[in-house]
């Protein structure tokens, strides 16, 4: 059984960018059937309500539950299938078991990714899907990622790319489809919040997720908390930074990320930088 048409607003889109979405639904058509690696992002949605369109119960949805993601963004990825009736797996793949990952060397993410797609695509196997899809638009050929190299080295598909869509272009089919993630803010597994040769652990993951999610209840939609040691950098884009400076922010903050581990926290006055923290 199929998804369904879904509803676009033709009015919020350009042309062009439906002709892009027309031209997924015919990739997607093609494969017969597919498995996304569904993170809940704005890309990983769009795509997988696409594929659920397109293929109905031949779209699966598998999604990676680690120490470096978020609850909140699991939980939301699972209230996403369900209110959408769509199939979903939940994989547990821990990279802290790889060397190259805890001490967070330069292969750090296509180590990461290739033991999770791995995984992924043997799920994909044993649920009788053909193809494993991945999320990567366009604008990610332009930064630096390692991650795709260990993905395309096992032939996981990207329709996304294949379309030729871009960000802008996914966030605004996902607004002209009503999909909720279509404003949502940009989103990197939590090991991107240490510095080079940092090492990574379990209980310093818990850390960065417990000190976003505070900055996150306190209204702040974009941040990050940048790990240096017993140091807590946060970003938030500029103009942010004037009301996370208040002394009564400053202090509420200050205090609740010492209760979680941290000896010092500050503020890049440079303000939210996306990948700030990769190798060049």
């Amino acid at each position: 059984m199929k998804g369904g048409p879904l509803k676009v607003d033709r009015s919020k889109v350009t042309e062009e960018q439906y002709e892009k979405k027309l031209k997924l639904e015919t990739c997607i058509k093609g494969l017969g059937s597919l498995a996304v690696g569904f993170s809940g992002g704005v890309d990983s949605t769009f795509l997988l309500a696409v594929a659920h369109e397109v293929l109905g119960e031949k779209a699966l949805a598998i999604t990676q539950a680690d120490d470096g993601v978020p609850g909140r963004e699991v939980r939301e990825a699972e209230e996403f299938c369900k209110g959408r009736g769509i199939r979903q797996v939940i994989c547990h793949v821990d990279p802290l078991q790889e060397e190259e990952y805890r001490f967070n060397g330069p292969k750090r993410c296509y180590v990461c990714k290739r033991g999770i797609f791995s995984e992924i695509l043997r799920i994909a196997k044993e649920e009788g899907i053909e193809y494993v899809a991945e999320g990567s638009n366009m604008d990610d050929l332009g930064d630096y990622r390692p991650g795709l190299q260990a993905v395309a080295e096992l032939h996981v598909t990207a329709p996304l790319r294949e379309a030729g869509l871009s960000k802008a272009d996914i966030r605004a089919l996902s607004r002209a489809m009503e999909l909720p993630t279509w404003d949502k803010p940009a989103y990197a597994c939590l090991a991107t919040r240490f510095s080079a040769g940092e090492e990574i652990t379990k209980e310093k993951l818990h850390m960065v997720e417990a000190a976003e999610q505070f900055l996150i209840d306190l209204g702040f939609k974009e941040e990050r908390v940048r790990v240096h040691g017993d140091t807590a950098r946060i970003e938030v884009p500029e103009k942010d930074i004037e009301r996370l400076a208040k002394k009564d922010v400053r202090d509420r903050i200050t205090e609740e990320f010492k209760k979680i581990g941290f000896v010092f926290v500050s503020l890049d006055l440079s303000g939210y930088r996306m990948g700030n923290m990769n190798r060049k």
